[in-house]
């Protein structure tokens, strides 16, 4: 009998999966059987997570993917059909965070973090969706981040597109139950083993807000890809609409 947690043959596409959480899930659901799509806007990096992979036994294509640009993401979504099928789970998890004070931002920048982090993955999600309701089946997980619930200052905009794509998971849950997808969102909190970790919580900062988490201690990649794991087993089948967050309790007191 196999196990709740098996994922073999499982189609699972990762965006920002060429480091970091994105690669930490993309190794977790290979674990379990899945074949990730490791799509990057770095082609090298997505490379490197198909080789990780590989280095574990597992099965991985990389493909090269700017969640910004449209025409790049049906292209990516229509190599992935091509060469592996319809993908069974969607992890969006490309996004990048720039802090600055609010006064202190412009339009360009307030332009980057929304295509990135909310236009991406309405993108990712758009081209890949008809392929799940073809098939009436599917399982589409969101990072989000607990930024998007409780706000940091110097970090609005960020904040603003997380809880943007939080609020939407809710709706697209709704939305898409009538064919079988599911629809999740993980909210992290401070991770600190990742190349965002390591710009936002450096010189001391993180020891600092390790203090401040229940836990003690800040949050990493594969606490994330765990939790990607539950939502992607059949221990979740009767969850969608869900945010779920990954913080070591830290908005129980903020």
């Amino acid at each position: 009998m196999a196990e709740r947690g098996d994922l073999t043959g499982k189609v699972a596409m990762v965006t920002g999966a060429g480091a970091g959480i994105g690669r930490a899930v993309s190794l977790r659901l290979a674990e379990r059987g899945a074949v990730p799509a490791a799509l990057d806007i770095r082609e090298e990096a997505a490379a490197g997570t198909a080789a990780a992979v590989a280095a574990i036994g597992g099965k991985a294509l990389a493909v090269q993917c700017d969640v910004t640009n449209y025409a790049s993401v049906t292209a990516a979504v229509n190599r992935v059909v091509s060469e592996l099928g319809a993908p069974d789970i969607l992890v969006n998890n490309a996004g990048i965070d720039i802090v600055r004070m609010f006064v202190d931002t412009d339009e360009a920048l307030w332009r980057k973090l929304v295509d990135v982090n909310y236009i991406g993955f309405l993108a990712v999600t758009h081209a890949t969706a008809p392929h799940m309701i073809a098939k009436k089946s599917g399982l589409i997980i969101n990072i989000g981040s607990d930024a998007g619930r409780i706000g940091n200052p110097g970090d609005a905009v960020y904040c603003g597109t997380k809880a943007a794509v939080m609020a939407t998971s809710k709706a697209l849950a709704r939305e898409f139950a009538r064919y079988n997808i599911r629809v999740n969102c993980v909210a992290p909190g401070p991770i600190g083993d990742t190349e965002m970790g390591d710009v936002l919580y450096g010189e001391g900062l993180g020891d600092k807000i390790a203090r401040m988490i229940p836990l003690k201690r800040l949050g990493t990649a594969e606490d994330v890809a765990d939790v990607v794991g539950f939502f992607a087993s059949e221990d979740a089948a009767y969850l969608t609409g869900q945010v779920l967050s990954v913080d070591g309790g830290l908005t129980m007191i903020s």
